[in-house]
């Protein structure tokens, strides 16, 4: 039988992220697991213009994803999930993986934005990258994929 006591799920706020979350929170509820939700700030490069006042601090955006996640926090509780979320400041494929291991998760829910091609190329691929280091079971949601999680109404 396989156990999966805890679960951890990155999110960005995308609508991708948002899938991954609807998800974790049914796979939680279905086998009486815990969520952990994480945010990852991405550093700005050292080479970036200091006068350009318009860009966010790290500092601001990790207040502002806490704030963020307060309200996902808040609705899972009330629907009887055991959750935390954590907000950190890094590279965002290396924070999930340790994180992955310091929690001593069963499975990670990531949602992918299905980039190709020269964008992926260019950026990169944080899905990828945590698929092939985890040392846990990784399920991939992609934003534009059919939805097997029904709606209550």
């Amino acid at each position: 039988m396989i156990k999966i006591q805890r679960i951890l799920c990155p999110v960005d706020f995308s609508e991708a992220s948002r899938n991954a979350v609807r998800y974790a929170h049914e796979f939680a509820k279905g086998m009486g697991s815990s969520l952990v939700l994480l945010n990852v700030v991405e550093p700005r490069p050292m080479a970036v213009d200091m006068s350009l006042s318009y860009v966010p601090l790290e500092e601001d955006l990790e207040k502002a994803a806490r704030e963020d996640l307060e309200e996902i926090i808040k609705t899972e509780r009330e629907q009887g999930v055991e959750v935390e979320a954590e907000v950190e400041i890094g590279t965002p494929s290396e924070v999930i993986i340790s994180k992955s291991r310091e929690r001593d998760v069963n499975l990670i829910i990531l949602g992918s934005h299905g980039k190709t091609g020269l964008s992926r190329l260019l950026m990169g691929s944080v899905a990828e990258s945590v698929v092939r280091k985890a040392a846990c079971p990784v399920l991939i949601v992609k934003a534009e994929e059919k939805e097997f999680i029904e709606e209550n109404e």
